[in-house]
């Protein structure tokens, strides 16, 4: 497919910069049969008797990195993962001129790194503090998507992050979980839903433009993730018994297909880069709460897989035309 079909025009005062006052205070786009505007507070009426709701709990790093070089050089390093090896990240480096391997970036004057790797704007960095872990949750900034175009605040270290986030790993948020609160969780359990967490660590990836025209070309990013045996047997049996899987968002709808090929949900630690594109065919996800997502993206594409092309097209714009807020502090929508 053409990844020009996934294209949009997206007035910019519709990208929401920062969080609503109440967490669970956005708007719902409900896309069934028809398009009907209702609110996230409305989602316990939106629950069918047995689904299972698949939360995301990966929890966010403050993996945004200011130093300077010993000559004075401004560095900026954003952190992806760990390699297991004696505090070495793969990173992403950004600073005016090429960063070279053996250079030392200073975060504060007991944080450092040393460069030890370098391809473009990959690097591999060795991180050098009494406690790294400390150090980084001390220095380090909340890795906000690239269109919030601000810096990060102390607010954001809270809404940028769910209520059920547990496992330290990801460099951006699983944003359709952003609008769930206890209260609301409760009510929707009360209402028919049992809420399963899986864990996907979302890459820097999942906001990353497509460089090439045809989505065959696209080399898709790849995250790590894990599915507890408890957690595999709850999805199964539901699935067996009729029951909605609901993915709350696309990290959660990823690890539930990646993790199903066979058939049947495998439990386990595994890493995927599946892309999911509308020729795909669904293996263990009904129904989706997802955010609005960028142009071109492979979101879009994803979401376009699951509800049909004419029918995102025909709920994104009439989310534009009154006014709902995109992207991942914005408002949401429901597949069923």
């Amino acid at each position: 497919m053409q990844v020009s079909d996934f294209d949009f025009n997206l007035p910019e005062h519709l990208i929401a910069k920062a969080p609503l006052e109440q967490r669970d205070g956005a708007k719902l786009l409900h896309l069934d049969t028809s398009i009907t505007d209702k609110a996230i507070l409305d989602l316990p009426y939106l629950v069918q008797a047995g689904d299972v709701w698949v939360v995301n709990d990966t929890k966010v790093i403050p993996a945004r990195l200011m130093g300077k070089k010993e000559s004075g050089g401004k560095v900026e390093v954003l952190l992806l993962e760990p390699l297991g090896q004696d505090n070495v990240w793969s990173a992403w480096g950004k600073a005016n001129k090429p960063l070279t391997v053996g250079t030392m970036v200073h975060f504060s004057d007991s944080f450092s790194g040393k460069i030890i790797k370098r391809d473009g704007k990959n690097i591999e960095v060795k991180l050098i503090a009494d406690d790294v872990g400390a150090a980084i949750e001390s220095h380090g900034h909340m890795p906000l998507p690239p269109y919030i175009n601000r810096p990060d605040s102390e607010e954001d270290k809270q809404r940028y992050q769910t209520v059920f986030a547990e496992h330290k790993g990801a460099v951006a948020a699983p944003t359709a979980g952003l609008h769930l609160t206890p209260e609301l969780m409760q009510k929707m359990e009360e209402h028919g839903a049992n809420f399963v967490h899986i864990t996907l660590h979302v890459g820097p990836g999942t906001f990353q433009p497509i460089q090439v025209d045809n989505t065959n070309d696209h080399i898709m990013h790849e995250e790590a993730y894990i599915i507890s045996q408890q957690a595999a047997d709850t999805i199964n049996q539901a699935k067996q018994a009729g029951h909605r899987i609901v993915a709350v968002g696309t990290t959660s709808l990823r690890t539930l297909e990646a993790a199903s090929q066979s058939g049947t949900l495998q439990a386990g630690s595994a890493r995927t880069d599946i892309f999911i594109t509308p020729s795909y065919q669904f293996k263990m996800t009904d129904a989706l709460l997802t955010n609005f997502h960028l142009p071109k993206s492979t979101l879009l594409m994803l979401v376009s897989a699951l509800a049909g092309q004419d029918n995102i097209k025909a709920a994104y714009q009439h989310a534009i035309q009154n006014n709902y807020r995109f992207y991942s502090y914005g408002d949401a929508m429901f597949i069923p």
